[in-house]
């Protein structure tokens, strides 16, 4: 699959989400204590991302 979530530590210990494509990282969230919270964060995007609108600033 082209596309994918990956959660990793980042340096401060913190478990990210990151979203890839061609294993180039495209997006990422904050950093979460637990791994837990990283993939509710996942969860999140997937159910809300779809209806999120498009805002365009000049």
């Amino acid at each position: 699959m082209a596309h994918y979530f990956e959660i990793k530590k980042n340096k401060a210990g913190e478990f990210v989400a990151y979203f890839k494509y061609n294993s180039e990282s495209i997006f990422w969230t904050e950093g979460y204590s637990s791994k837990a919270s990283a993939k509710n964060a996942i969860e999140s995007i997937l159910k809300n991302g779809p209806t999120a609108e498009v805002r365009e600033t000049d």
